[in-house]
């Protein structure tokens, strides 16, 4: 749990020192944080769509359910798929917590839930979306698991 915690405090950082505030370059040209208040998901989709939010907590909760039943048919030879899992569920929690805490109001559509994004990544006049630390973990965790069930596959018999 981690990932939970290192997303939990930076978002909270976040939250008090970058909001309302201008971007921070760590890396000129690379790398800046910059505050974003997330309330649709992934690169911003349904954004704006009053539902959303329910249903990404909806998915959430389902597939932190999904998480917990295959920890238990995990084989303990496969260390490598706890770790992903619990990057995974980390990540995952880090985004479900900011979906029930985090609000801000907005003229136009009033009080708003959503998720703190502050990582920006950019390569001459490009950027890739603000994301976070629990953004990086779910990637991280699905990646590991690919990994795992690659090499799973490879050693069974076939």
């Amino acid at each position: 749990m981690a990932a939970l915690a290192l997303d939990l405090a930076s978002k909270a950082w976040v939250w008090e020192h970058l909001r309302g505030q201008r971007p921070r370059v760590v890396v000129e040209g690379w790398l800046r944080f910059e505050f974003a208040f997330n309330t649709g998901s992934a690169f911003g989709l349904a954004d704006h769509v009053s539902s959303a939010r329910l249903v990404f907590i909806a998915i959430t909760i389902g597939v932190l359910l999904y998480l917990g039943r295959m920890l238990r048919r995990l084989p303990t030879t496969a260390p490598v798929s706890f770790a992903a899992v619990g990057l995974f569920a980390g990540g995952a929690l880090g985004n479900l917590h900011d979906r029930f805490v985090r609000h801000m109001w907005f003229f136009d559509r009033g009080d708003q839930y959503g998720v703190v994004d502050f990582i920006v990544l950019s390569w001459g006049e490009r950027s890739w979306p603000a994301f976070n630390v629990a953004d990086v973990a779910l990637a991280a965790g699905v990646g590991l698991l690919l990994l795992g069930l690659r090499g799973r596959m490879r050693a069974e018999p076939g």
